[in-house]
């Protein structure tokens, strides 16, 4: 005879992961990630896109766990909303977004400016020492997209860089200086 098969239980994930449980992720990640991902290929139909959008969706949960209300909803709605809402804001970005032509913006002014604004921002020295850590393309990618409020893709113009390395310097990068200011 087969024994009942105990269901996910979100909840008490979502909690796991407000209190800082990187297992509950993982053990998140690992019963859902995929249906996740088909959810965002449905929506965006391109699959760098959606893995994007499930990355970003990952850590949304994980920073925001703590946010969940159970009296608004289910956990698993919670998360299925979370890619769901990511999906169409990526949709909706990719129409607005618009190349930009090569007197539009001053790069190296941008970036100094970008810099004075991090500093300040940070209240701390840390951030700027782990910045400088970066190499110089990926650190301008991080302040373009943090500071300026840069779309990926604008900042691919104004670096003249495909899409997809900015994306991954920008991933990378924020992965780096987790780790600097952990």
């Amino acid at each position: 005879m087969n024994s009942p098969v105990t269901p996910f239980d979100f909840g008490r994930c979502l909690q796991a992961c407000a209190q800082g449980d990187r297992r509950a992720l993982q053990a998140l990640y690992d019963h859902e990630g995929a249906r996740l991902l088909g959810v965002a290929r449905r929506i965006a139909r391109d699959n760098a896109t959606a893995e994007d959008i499930v990355h970003d969706a990952f850590i949304r949960i994980w920073t925001r766990a703590g946010s969940f209300d159970p009296a608004r909803g289910t956990a698993q709605g919670w998360i299925y909303s979370i890619v769901r809402h990511l999906a169409l804001n990526a949709i909706r970005d990719s129409r607005r977004e618009t190349v930009l032509d090569d007197g539009a913006v001053d790069i190296s002014s941008g970036l100094h400016n970008g810099l004075d604004d991090i500093d300040l921002w940070s209240g701390s020295a840390k951030i700027y020492r782990c910045l400088e850590q970066l190499q110089p393309a990926p650190q301008r990618c991080i302040l373009h997209a943090y500071v300026d409020g840069c779309s990926h893709a604008e900042i691919a113009a104004l670096l003249g860089a495909p899409l997809g390395t900015v994306k991954a310097w920008i991933k990378r990068s924020l992965q780096a200086l987790r780790e600097c200011l952990g």
